[in-house]
Protein backbone atom coordinates (compact mmCIF):
# COMPACT_ATOMS: atom_id res chain seq x y z
CA UNK A 1 0.00 0.00 0.00
CA UNK A 2 2.52 2.30 0.51
CA UNK A 3 3.93 2.24 -2.90
CA UNK A 4 0.82 3.35 -3.78
CA UNK A 5 0.40 6.33 -1.33
CA UNK A 6 4.05 7.55 -2.64
CA UNK A 7 2.17 7.57 -6.18
CA UNK A 8 -0.24 9.99 -4.74
CA UNK A 9 1.69 12.37 -3.28
CA UNK A 10 2.91 14.68 -4.69
CA UNK A 11 5.71 16.98 -4.42
CA UNK A 12 5.92 20.88 -4.28
CA UNK A 13 7.95 23.56 -5.85
CA UNK A 14 9.35 26.91 -4.57
CA UNK A 15 9.64 28.87 -7.77
CA UNK A 16 11.41 32.50 -7.69
CA UNK A 17 11.08 35.17 -10.41
CA UNK A 18 13.58 38.03 -10.83
CA UNK A 19 15.89 40.28 -12.23
CA UNK A 20 19.64 40.96 -10.81
CA UNK A 21 21.39 44.02 -10.95
CA UNK A 22 23.43 44.81 -14.13
CA UNK A 23 26.50 42.08 -14.20
CA UNK A 24 25.14 40.29 -10.77
CA UNK A 25 23.96 37.17 -11.81
CA UNK A 26 27.18 35.24 -10.96
CA UNK A 27 27.56 36.35 -7.57
CA UNK A 28 23.87 35.39 -7.12
CA UNK A 29 24.04 31.95 -8.67
CA UNK A 30 27.50 31.32 -6.05
CA UNK A 31 24.88 31.96 -3.15
CA UNK A 32 21.99 30.48 -4.47
CA UNK A 33 24.24 27.04 -4.59
CA UNK A 34 25.51 27.64 -1.20
CA UNK A 35 21.76 28.20 -0.10
CA UNK A 36 21.11 25.18 -1.48
CA UNK A 37 23.75 23.16 -0.56
CA UNK A 38 22.47 23.31 2.95
CA UNK A 39 19.31 21.48 2.35
CA UNK A 40 18.82 18.15 3.69
CA UNK A 41 15.32 16.84 4.72
CA UNK A 42 12.75 16.89 1.92
CA UNK A 43 14.58 17.91 -0.33
CA UNK A 44 14.44 17.12 -4.15
CA UNK A 45 16.69 19.40 -6.54
CA UNK A 46 17.09 22.47 -7.49
CA UNK A 47 17.26 24.23 -10.36
CA UNK A 48 18.85 27.83 -11.48
CA UNK A 49 17.38 29.15 -15.56
CA UNK A 50 19.34 32.54 -16.89
CA UNK A 51 17.34 33.94 -19.54
CA UNK A 52 20.48 34.26 -22.24
CA UNK A 53 22.17 37.61 -22.25
CA UNK A 54 20.35 39.13 -19.11
CA UNK A 55 20.65 38.89 -15.08
CA UNK A 56 17.04 37.62 -15.20
CA UNK A 57 16.08 34.38 -14.24
CA UNK A 58 13.91 31.68 -12.39
CA UNK A 59 15.06 29.37 -9.33
CA UNK A 60 12.49 26.03 -8.78
CA UNK A 61 13.76 24.32 -5.70
CA UNK A 62 11.81 20.53 -5.03
CA UNK A 63 10.32 19.48 -1.99
CA UNK A 64 8.72 16.31 -0.77
CA UNK A 65 6.11 18.47 1.41
CA UNK A 66 5.49 22.12 2.59
CA UNK A 67 6.63 21.39 5.67
CA UNK A 68 10.26 20.27 4.83
CA UNK A 69 10.23 23.27 2.61
CA UNK A 70 9.14 25.46 5.91
CA UNK A 71 11.96 23.44 7.76
CA UNK A 72 14.99 24.21 5.96
CA UNK A 73 14.95 28.22 6.46
CA UNK A 74 17.72 27.46 9.39
CA UNK A 75 20.87 30.72 10.32
CA UNK A 76 22.91 29.56 6.97
CA UNK A 77 20.07 30.33 4.99
CA UNK A 78 19.01 33.18 6.21
CA UNK A 79 22.84 34.76 6.31
CA UNK A 80 22.62 33.86 2.53
CA UNK A 81 19.05 35.44 1.55
CA UNK A 82 20.40 38.60 3.22
CA UNK A 83 23.33 38.48 1.28
CA UNK A 84 21.53 37.81 -2.05
CA UNK A 85 18.36 40.41 -1.18
CA UNK A 86 21.27 43.52 -2.04
CA UNK A 87 21.75 41.98 -5.70
CA UNK A 88 18.09 42.07 -6.69
CA UNK A 89 16.83 44.74 -9.21
CA UNK A 90 13.75 44.67 -7.38
CA UNK A 91 12.06 41.76 -5.38
CA UNK A 92 11.56 38.73 -6.85
CA UNK A 93 8.28 37.27 -7.58
CA UNK A 94 7.64 33.84 -5.15
CA UNK A 95 5.32 30.99 -5.43
CA UNK A 96 4.53 27.68 -4.66
CA UNK A 97 3.61 25.04 -6.74
CA UNK A 98 1.96 21.47 -6.09
CA UNK A 99 4.12 19.61 -8.62
CA UNK A 100 1.43 17.40 -10.89
CA UNK A 101 3.26 15.74 -13.38
CA UNK A 102 6.81 14.71 -13.36
CA UNK A 103 8.08 12.99 -16.33
CA UNK A 104 12.34 12.56 -16.45
CA UNK A 105 15.13 9.97 -15.81
CA UNK A 106 13.94 8.83 -12.51
CA UNK A 107 10.45 7.54 -14.32
CA UNK A 108 12.40 6.60 -17.52
CA UNK A 109 14.57 4.31 -16.09
CA UNK A 110 12.07 2.95 -14.22
CA UNK A 111 9.93 2.21 -16.86
CA UNK A 112 12.67 0.74 -18.72
CA UNK A 113 14.04 -1.49 -16.00
CA UNK A 114 10.62 -3.14 -14.98
CA UNK A 115 10.11 -3.72 -19.11
CA UNK A 116 13.45 -5.38 -18.93
CA UNK A 117 11.99 -8.09 -16.42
Amino acid sequence: MSDFDDFLRHKYAYVAIGEFKPGCFSEARQLYEKAVSTYERGFQGAYLLQEPGSDRGIAIILWNSIEDMDGHQDVVYEQTLGKIAHLFETPPVTSFYEVCSEIGLPQILATVGAAAK
